[in-house]
């Protein structure tokens, strides 16, 4: 995650019969950077990444929300990031031997 980006896991509920045609169109908005279609209890997940809180009403529910076929969304603004990287070097501290 850059420095100074909030990111945002955006989980929604679509009509079924839209999922391509709104993950397309979710796609293009401006701050989103990253659809999937998943399997579970959501029909999409989106990553949206933004550098101010207002942001994230920008594009979930000003944006996001109002596409066609979106019924729900749920989001979860991430705190930190871990990645594989990080995570092998915070396990490797203090196993030098």
């Amino acid at each position: 995650m850059m420095r100074g980006m909030i990111t945002a896991i955006v989980h929604i509920d679509t009509d079924a019969a839209k999922i391509p045609e709104v993950a397309a169109q979710i796609a293009e908005i401006p701050g989103v950077s990253e659809v999937y279609s998943v399997t579970g209890e959501v029909d999409l997940i989106a990553v949206v990444r933004v550098r101010e809180h207002e942001g994230l009403a920008d594009v979930i529910a000003d944006a996001i929300s109002k596409v066609d076929g979106v019924l729900r969304t749920q989001t979860y603004i991430a705190f930190r990031t871990y990645s594989r990287h990080d995570l092998e070097h915070a396990f490797a501290l203090g196993l030098e031997d």
